[in-house]
């Protein structure tokens, strides 16, 4: 289905408050992770998320629930903090700036609280989430966990190539707004560690101990789980490996190079000494 575009000056982002609303969520998460997705968010949670400091707020085109954003607050090392747990957009509206949208409401409720950061997860190999997430938002990766939501999760997105996550944080407080930044650009110093041929994904060996190295991933991991999916499982085993050395050995994800020809993009990893 070819995106229908929502003109921005009609779209309301709001807090989620009916049960028409709440209903209409779940219907969206079914449409987004699958009729059998297991993590599913129920009307109850939605509603009762939102007196204990939660979020859960809705984009609508008239009465159409187009996206939604979802997160509980609570404590992490002793500090309040705010997880976000699920955003999702209609797939017949992405592209549009909404799941922007939905970050930016989500971050002005969270800062009226008194709250200073927002974590949340993303898939490392998911080249669109990439660019929003790092080089849009600035957001920072704290770590990279294998099979976060388990090796064989009940999630059509997650089925083929496990559930391996970057745990991100934003500073909401004192850190930029979320305005697109001046896009990474590799040093030429930067050592490649993973091909940049999708069809093909390898990953050096030794890996190199450089100041600066990078990490392709493909353009499209969704299309190769459909297409390829012997090549999507190659793709993770090749970064699953590198980024567990290079983020557990104390470097720095410092930016996500998109590439302008379409083909994926870079992560720039940088030494903490560099």
């Amino acid at each position: 289905m070819a995106p229908k575009a929502v003109a921005p000056d009609t779209l309301v982002i709001r807090a989620l408050a009916s049960h028409a609303d709440f209903d209409a969520c779940v219907r969206l998460q079914r449409a987004t992770w699958g009729d059998d997705f297991r993590e599913l968010v129920p009307p109850a949670m939605l509603q009762i998320a939102q007196k204990l400091g939660g979020i859960a707020a809705g984009a609508f085109a008239g009465d159409r629930l187009v996206g939604f954003v979802y997160g509980l607050t609570g404590l992490l090392d002793g500090r309040t903090a705010h997880w976000s747990h699920m955003l999702a957009v209609d797939p017949a509206c992405r592209d549009q700036g909404i799941g922007q949208r939905l970050k930016a409401h989500q971050r002005d409720a969270i800062r009226a609280l008194g709250i200073d950061r927002i974590f949340w997860t993303f898939d490392p190999l998911v080249a669109r989430n990439a660019y929003v997430n790092l080089t849009c938002l600035g957001a920072r990766v704290t770590e990279y966990v294998r099979d976060m939501y388990g090796d064989n999760p009940r999630s059509r997105t997650d089925s083929v190539i496990g559930s391996d996550r970057f745990v991100v944080v934003w500073d909401v407080i004192g850190g930029r707004d979320g305005h697109d930044r001046t896009p990474v650009a590799p040093a030429a110093s930067a050592v490649s560690v993973t091909t940049a041929d999708p069809a093909t994904p390898a990953v050096a060996d030794p890996f190199p101990e450089s100041p600066l190295v990078t990490i392709a991933i493909p353009d499209d991991i969704q299309a190769l789980k459909q297409t390829a999916p012997n090549t999507a499982r190659a793709w993770r085993a090749a970064t699953r490996g590198a980024f567990e050395h290079y983020v557990g050995s104390g470097y720095r994800v410092g930016g996500f190079a998109r590439d302008p020809r379409g083909a994926g993009g870079r992560y720039v990893l940088e030494r903490a000494d560099a």
